[in-house]
């Protein structure tokens, strides 16, 4: 299937991936997808997927991992996680890293599809919890193109790390471009 997935994604479609491509070397991560302004951007990400072999791994709570659905959201890579009463998100999550030999968690920082003017800063709470990089990749509608940075660690300069993290997306263009 990875053949026609490398059809669809290069030749039907006209997208292209760049940048970082040693994901060997990097068994564990926080991998952030923006600009996420459509649902286009959920079957370009499995295409991509499929076309890098890239084993990417998602969230989600504990209820939506049951019948009849959770099936299909494990063959998604999907891992649900259970709150405890007492324990914050960002903890739970990044417990998860150390269970597992293989975990690269894909997510927007976005947290939604519309424009928003500051990102939810979790992904990288996560990333420092968990001692892991982050790798950024974009969606870019504008260039059909995947872009991958190279593996970043968080540093304890907040600010200085989400002006760098930003600056790797300076120019992309989303599905829906106002939403960018």
């Amino acid at each position: 299937m990875r053949w026609l997935a490398k059809f669809i994604y290069h030749k039907i479609l006209g997208w292209k991936v760049t940048g970082f491509n040693d994901f060997d070397s990097v068994k564990k991560c926080v991998l952030i997808a923006a600009p996420h302004t459509s649902w286009h951007d959920f079957y370009i990400g499995v295409l991509l997927r499929s076309v890098t072999g890239i084993k990417a791994n998602f969230v989600g709570k504990k209820a939506l991992f049951k019948w009849p659905f959770g099936w299909f959201f494990k063959a998604m890579g999907g891992t649900p996680v259970e709150r405890k009463s007492n324990e914050n998100q960002v903890d739970a999550i990044a417990r998860l890293f150390n269970n597992k030999e293989v975990f690269r968690m894909a997510l927007a920082p976005e947290g939604t599809r519309k424009k928003v003017d500051e990102w939810r800063t979790g992904f990288y709470y996560i990333a420092k919890a968990a001692d892991v990089p982050i790798v950024m990749f974009t969606l870019d509608f504008g260039k059909k193109e995947n872009r991958f940075s190279e593996p970043f660690y968080a540093t304890d300069d907040q600010e200085a790390d989400f002006k760098y993290i930003r600056a790797f997306y300076e120019g992309v263009v989303g599905k829906v471009p106002e939403y960018s």
